[in-house]
């Protein structure tokens, strides 16, 4: 006699299966039901089942259940298991600290603009948060200086589709750079700066090699004084190199720099 399956749900309205993936690290992934995303931290075993641990782009926490069908890897349903060693699983890190996304592609240069004052500012930038920013689909550019900023920023038009940030060296209480920023007042547009006087002394003293950045009197030329201060050669390009050498993640750079190009970054990719 022939046996008939009991299952008599025609195949077209089956579900279809969806692809085991395993969570290791740094894998970024949508978590189904909520829609937050973000990159894997690590899994752990827990007597509900396993739980994975997303990390987003701001550094916020979420754990979920590792459920069947519970997550879109580039917006395709996933089911999501530990990895074959089952262990917790450590994300690497861009130099600017966010999680690494393996493979990620560059996304389409957004409208919105960050402006530096030089190239030095530039290639800081650049150096430590080149990652993020490709990923963001944000441009960085230099001025060569500010003294114009009001009618640069007229220029550009910034709106809320097009929002341009602005980082500006030695912005202190009544430095001309504060006057000049004041002068800007487009809601879309977000000047912010940090203290020094030029952004080679945002990046720590320790990480060059130095014990302290040297003072240089007024009226003197500020990197050619700290190329005599420090007995390096003349030449403030190559001093710049050497710097800039020094600097391989956000460690090596001080505090007030690292919040106001993090503030920037937000502002102009934020909707």
């Amino acid at each position: 006699m022939r046996q008939y399956s009991a299952d008599l749900t025609p195949p077209w309205k089956k579900p279809k299966p969806v692809p085991e993936v395993a969570a290791d690290a740094g894998l970024v992934v949508e978590e189904l039901s909520t829609g937050f995303c973000g990159a894997v931290i690590r899994c752990e075993k827990t007597a509900q089942g396993p739980t994975v641990t997303l990390e987003d782009r701001f550094g916020k926490h979420r754990v979920f259940p590792m459920e069947p069908r519970g997550f879109l890897l580039e917006g395709r349903p996933v089911t999501l298991v530990r990895p074959s060693q089952g262990a917790p699983v450590r994300p690497s890190r861009t130099a600017s600290g966010s999680v690494a996304v393996p493979g990620a592609r560059a996304r389409v240069a957004r409208a919105g603009r960050i402006y530096v004052e030089g190239r030095h500012d530039a290639e800081l930038v650049e150096r430590v948060w080149g990652d993020d920013l490709r990923i963001e689909g944000v441009v960085v550019e230099y001025l060569e200086g500010i003294d114009d900023l009001p009618a640069i920023v007229a220029e550009f038009a910034p709106g809320p589709d097009a929002r341009l940030g602005v980082l500006v060296d030695h912005l202190v209480p009544g430095s001309k750079e504060s006057r000049i920023a004041t002068q800007v007042t487009s809601a879309h547009a977000l000047v912010v700066g940090h203290p020094y006087i030029d952004i080679w002394e945002a990046v720590k003293p320790a990480s060059v090699g130095i014990p302290a950045w040297p003072h240089v009197p007024r009226g003197q030329d500020w990197k050619t004084g700290i190329c005599r201060a420090l007995g390096w050669p003349p030449n403030t390009g190559a001093a710049w190199q050497r710097i800039l050498d020094s600097v391989h993640s956000y460690k090596d750079l001080e505090p007030p720099l690292l919040g106001r190009v993090e503030e920037l970054i937000d502002f102009v990719t934020l909707p």
